[in-house]
Order: structure tokens, then sequence, then C-alpha cells
């Protein structure tokens, strides 16, 4: 079991930037694949990035330069810089963690790019 908590959603306006936080807890974070989703309304979830236990990462098209995904094991904290937002980028951000068969999803953090 892990327990996923996300922070540092918000109001930014287009064009700004802010960094979202996941903290995991209960089991060995290394050992997980972490992704960030986000989901709008009226729409699926869909993925945003992710980042392997080794470093590997991959991003949607739409969010490819101006999105990183980032980890640090000792902390237990995987994170997403998030510059030159757009209003298309507004939704709940969820953080995932997956290991096998095994996938647990934090309670989600609203971000909304408007002027």
């Amino acid at each position: 079991q892990v327990q996923l908590v996300e922070s540092g959603g918000g109001l930014v306006q287009p064009g700004g930037s802010l960094r979202l936080s996941c903290a995991a807890s209960g089991s060995i974070f290394s050992t997980y694949t972490m992704g960030w989703y986000r989901q709008a309304p009226g729409k699926q979830r869909e993925l945003v990035a992710q980042i392997t236990t080794g470093g590997s990462t991959n991003y949607a098209d739409s969010v490819k330069g101006r999105f990183t995904i980032s980890r640090d094991n000792a902390n237990n904290t995987v994170y997403l810089q998030m510059n030159s937002l757009k209003p298309e980028d507004t939704a709940v951000y969820y953080c995932k963690a997956s290991r096998l068969w095994n996938d647990y999803w934090g309670q989600g953090t609203q971000v909304t790019v408007s002027s």
C-alpha cells in the first residue's frame, strides 16, 4: 500500500508557472513508477507525464517542452514543474503510483489557468 498526497495547485495566469508535489508514504517509493494525470470537466482522465524507477520520462504531446516531471527518492516525492501554462491546462491533477498490477491514486489538486 502507498498513500499519496498532492499539493501545489492553484490559480495562475496564462504563461505562468506552478510546481505540483506528490508526497508518498507507506511503501518503498523508489520501486514505483510515478505518473501525473489530469481530468478536465467533461473529459476523461489523461496521462500528463510519467517517470520510471530508473528515471526515464515520457510526456503527453500537449505538454512536451513545457512540463517537467522529476522524483526525489530520498524524500518520497514526485514533482511536476509546469511552465508556460495555458487555459487548456486547467484540470484536476492526480498523482499515481504503479508497481506490478497495483495502482494507487492521490486525491487530486486543482489547477486553474485564467486571466
